[in-house]
């Protein structure tokens, strides 16, 4: 399968993204999208698909709002640099997904498919988001318990994501990840398509 785009493939997670957020679609604009979020700290976010210094330059810089481009981000005047990110797709196809011993995976379907893993004990030890727009799989908040790290469980919890959408017809899985779960997915068999740094203005 050919890869998408890289434009095609930063507005996918965008709209996976506002969907697994619950937040207005994405608007489009010069270049990129616009969310309006509307949270304390996070009021809008702009998402450019190519850094361009003039279309950066002109985006509003009021309190609570994010940029997010492709490539590289220079410093701006007026922002802060948020952290970085790392925009990833894989195909997808079927995966085995079994939790280590001690372990329940389920998954809750719904507008927003999640995954959760469960101890013994009945608490949530990882979960993960998986939102499914025309053709593209959207992974989202992907957490670990600290209590139940590095024992694969991250691993499960978007497997079994993948693999379900697989079966409801997305063909592309995205995300952005830390620098640390780049990594983590690189030895998933995800691969790195572009930085996907961000700069906000913080609302205090």
């Amino acid at each position: 399968m050919t890869a998408l785009p890289l434009p095609e493939l930063v507005e996918a997670w965008v709209s996976g993204w506002a969907l697994s957020r619950a937040t207005p679609a994405p608007i489009a604009i010069p270049g990129g999208v616009r969310v309006e979020v509307g949270d304390v700290g996070h009021r809008v976010r702009h998402v450019f698909h190519t850094y361009d210094r003039e279309r950066l330059a002109a985006v509003p810089a009021g309190p609570g709002a994010w940029i997010k481009t492709a490539g590289e981000l220079p410093p701006m005047p007026g922002w802060t640099h948020g952290p970085p990110g790392h925009l990833m797709s894989i195909e997808l196809k079927r995966e085995k997904t079994e939790p280590p011993p001690g372990y329940t995976l389920r998954i809750v379907d719904g507008p927003v498919l999640r995954s959760v893993i469960e101890a013994a004990d009945g608490t949530t030890a990882a979960h993960a988001h998986i939102a499914v727009e025309t053709g593209s799989a959207v992974i989202d908040r992907v957490e670990t318990d600290p209590a139940h790290r590095r024992r694969g469980l991250g691993r499960v919890a978007v497997g079994a994501l993948t693999t379900r959408a697989s079966e409801l017809g997305a063909r592309t899985g995205v995300l952005v990840a830390t620098d640390v779960g780049r990594d983590l997915y690189t030895a998933m068999g995800w691969t790195w398509r572009s930085h996907l740094p961000s700069v906000l203005v913080p609302e205090t």
